[in-house]
């Protein structure tokens, strides 16, 4: 088995390793070693500069890869468009879009929005309710009196 081989299986490890530990660590050192293949598949080198090469390559990658890239798999996430605190919404009007009932959630209109909501009493479509709170994303609502 040529030294190109094991960095190449090493590196392919390493990515399957990434999607069961995610972290998005193990991803530079894969690529890091899939770079020192393709070097030394070219250009035979001893084994302390294959591994010096590894691990140059990999930390390089990390270090200027990997926030631009957490940032692409993970998303980014906006909490509501104004940039405000989400509680900020409590007190506010929406209308309900998809019936609510106590044990079932529905959806309502909130700033052009459909979001996610539950109540303690029933409420048919195009009620409008006022927001009283929020589990998660979720809005906790009641009728508008």
């Amino acid at each position: 088995m040529t030294s190109a081989l094991v960095w190449f299986l090493l590196g392919l490890s390493l990515l399957i390793l990434e999607a069961l530990l995610p972290g998005l660590i193990l991803f530079f050192f894969g690529f890091g070693a899939w770079l020192t293949a393709l070097v030394i598949w070219w250009i035979p080198l001893h084994f302390s500069m294959q591994f010096l090469l590894f691990l140059f390559s990999s930390l390089i990658l990390l270090i200027f890869l990997r926030s631009y890239l957490k940032s692409v798999f993970s998303g980014r996430t906006i909490i509501n468009p104004d940039g405000e605190d989400f509680d900020n919404y409590i007190g506010e009007t929406a209308v309900v879009k998809v019936a609510l009932s106590p044990n079932q959630k529905g959806k309502v209109e909130f700033h052009g929005s459909l979001w996610t909501a539950e109540a303690n009493e029933i409420l048919a479509e195009e009620t409008p309710v006022k927001i009283v709170g929020r589990n998660n994303i979720t809005l906790k609502v009641t009728a508008l009196s």
